[in-house]
């Protein structure tokens, strides 16, 4: 089992930058594979971007394919997400989440999800 925190949210403006970080507890980290999510209010989870347990998948979500980049740290227990040129359509709870099972796109296929932390961008 694997417990999950995100951190580095907060309010940035348009064209901005923010990286939020997810600490893993657990020995085996890299076993598992990553996602980032995000759910705006009134709208549905969506995925963002995942990365496979050694760190050599990824995939991204068309929307922030090119802004966002997600990378992971086996040896510090973490996974990252890099987002540039923030957009206001960017505004949500951003969830990070694990998964035992081979690099997943769909919500479902992660059993392990943090808290999640709040991504504003104003225009």
């Amino acid at each position: 089992q694997v417990q999950l925190v995100e951190s580095g949210g907060g309010l940035v403006q348009a064209g901005g930058s923010l990286r939020l970080s997810c600490a893993a507890s657990g020995r085996t980290f890299g076993d598992y594979a990553m996602g980032w999510f995000r759910q705006a209010p009134g709208k549905a989870r969506e995925l963002v971007a995942t990365i496979s347990g050694s760190g050599g998948t990824t995939y991204y979500a068309d929307s922030v394919k090119g802004r966002f980049t997600i990378s992971r740290d086996n040896a510090k227990n973490a996974a990252y997400l890099q987002m540039n040129s923030l957009k206001p359509e960017d505004t949500a709870v951003y969830y990070c989440a694990a998964t035992r099972l081979m690099i997943t796109r769909v919500a479902s296929g992660y059993p392990y999800w943090g808290q999640g932390t709040q991504v504003t961008v104003s225009s």
